[in-house]
């Protein structure tokens, strides 16, 4: 584990509230617990906001777990930080950051509602998102005002909201003529999609593009012979990047148009507000706008967000 956390390394101390809880480095056998503590927190948020927070609702727990396991186990691989909080023996919450290229981003932070207010949340936030150590900090945030207030606390402050277009593919979305597009496969591509990256985003994440173009269908887009765009589809989409904003409907109709291929009944994009130009496509297209919403919130301004779609579902950029 990077960071200095060893695996099997424990902390005990006392909460706010007088328990015992031991903090330790999360382990791959812990993965499916973590995926239970998110649900358990998200379906609360849920309840309390009357949205729907939880993107497997409905699934069996096994199936939503097997569907979540290849990303949970690649955050675990490439974590930077990983803290596991118990009470007792029983896991009660957990945090994890990633480190791409200086950028630490806080991917997972989530207390069971029993058990939040009593210090567990702030303890596992400083253990896991310390100032130190990396060029900028970034959070993907629900709506839970606790947590937002706690990271801003941190430093951080809000750069935009992020919703989740959803609507049925239909016939008339296909890429341009003028646009080809070639297949990301086996690391090919990959520089390219890293210089994207860096004037998208400012900073390069080769091993999350590896991992995407072995679970979706990864492409790599070019006009005239010049690079313009990579994006991925599969049962969730993104992220999709392009050199230029106009450039940004093209693509979402080419991932439209392989979701309608494929037979999927609905495709979801999640969009920054910022991005002008996929807003209005996708509501042009009939898309709706699902009500939960989350924020980006970092403690410097960065990247050309107008012209980007998150990765789906947003555990990391």
């Amino acid at each position: 584990m990077a960071g200095g956390v060893r695996a099997g390394h424990t902390e005990s101390m006392t909460s706010e509230s007088d328990q015992a809880v031991t903090y330790r480095a999360v382990e791959a056998a812990d993965l499916r617990t973590l995926s239970d503590i998110l649900v358990a927190a998200v379906d609360d948020l849920g309840r309390r906001t009357n949205v729907n927070a939880n993107s497997t609702e409905g699934d069996p727990p096994d199936v939503a777990w097997e569907r979540r396991r290849p990303l949970w186990e690649h955050v675990h691989r490439t974590a930077e930080q990983s803290w596991l909080a118990e009470v007792d023996g029983r896991p009660v919450g957990y945090a994890r950051t990633i480190n791409r290229d200086g950028l630490r981003e806080l991917t997972e932070f989530f207390v069971l509602p029993g058990s939040q207010s009593a210090g567990i949340g702030g303890e596992l936030l400083a253990r896991a998102f310390p100032r130190d150590g990396a060029a900028r900090r970034v959070i993907v945030a629900t709506s839970d005002l606790r947590a937002l207030s706690r990271y801003l606390r941190t430093g951080l402050a809000g750069r935009f909201p992020i919703y989740a277009f959803e609507g049925r593919p239909a016939p008339g979305a296909e890429l341009p003529a003028d646009i080809e597009a070639e297949r990301i496969d086996g690391g090919g591509g990959l520089e390219e999609v890293a210089a994207l990256d860096l004037e998208i985003l400012g900073h390069r994440r080769d091993v999350d593009h590896v991992w995407l173009a072995t679970q979706r269908t990864g492409w790599l887009y070019r006009r005239a012979g010049a690079v313009v765009g990579y994006g991925y589809h599969g049962r969730w989409q993104g992220p999709i990047g392009a050199s230029d904003e106009a450039l940004i409907p093209a693509l979402l109709a080419h991932a439209e148009a392989a979701a309608r291929h494929a037979g999927r009944a609905e495709v979801e994009f999640e969009v920054p507000l910022v991005n002008k130009a996929a807003v209005g496509w996708l509501l042009d297209r009939g898309y709706r706008m699902n009500p939960f919403v989350t924020f980006l919130l970092s403690d410097e301004p960065f990247g050309n967000f107008e012209r980007y779609v998150l990765t789906s579902p947003p555990l990391f950029l």
